[in-house]
């Protein structure tokens, strides 16, 4: 008669295979929260540019030589506010301005930077 050897997995097999099947969903959820995290920041980041991209296009139809300073404006794109500066520096020439349009989020973090050249009229 042969012995009887037992079929299956011993507890500690069975432990040992959870906590690898644990630690992968573990990797699993935390790059799904990442991967929302960087969806979320690109929506964030495409809207404050349309933000920036206004405020200069306004500039620019306006026509009109910005005075040499900064200015504060805010922006609401796909239902969130965002806070902005134009910056206005002189250029070598005096015939042009270099104007920046810095914009934030709602926390004051920068989210995108977009310059722009005018010319007097």
């Amino acid at each position: 008669m042969t012995p009887h050897r037992p079929r299956g997995f011993t507890l500690i097999e069975v432990l040992v295979a959870l906590a690898v099947v644990a630690i992968a969903l573990g990797a699993g959820l935390r790059a799904s929260g990442v991967l929302t995290d960087n969806a979320q920041r690109l929506s964030d980041v495409i809207a404050a540019q349309w933000c920036a991209d206004n405020q200069l296009t306004g500039l620019k139809l306006g026509r009109v030589f910005p005075g040499i300073g900064d200015a504060d404006f805010t922006c609401e794109q796909l239902g969130k506010t965002f806070q902005g500066k134009l910056i206005t520096r002189p250029t070598l020439n005096p015939s042009f301005r270099r104007v920046d349009a810095q914009v934030a989020d709602a926390d004051g973090r920068p989210l995108v930077t977009l310059s722009t050249v005018l010319s007097r009229n």
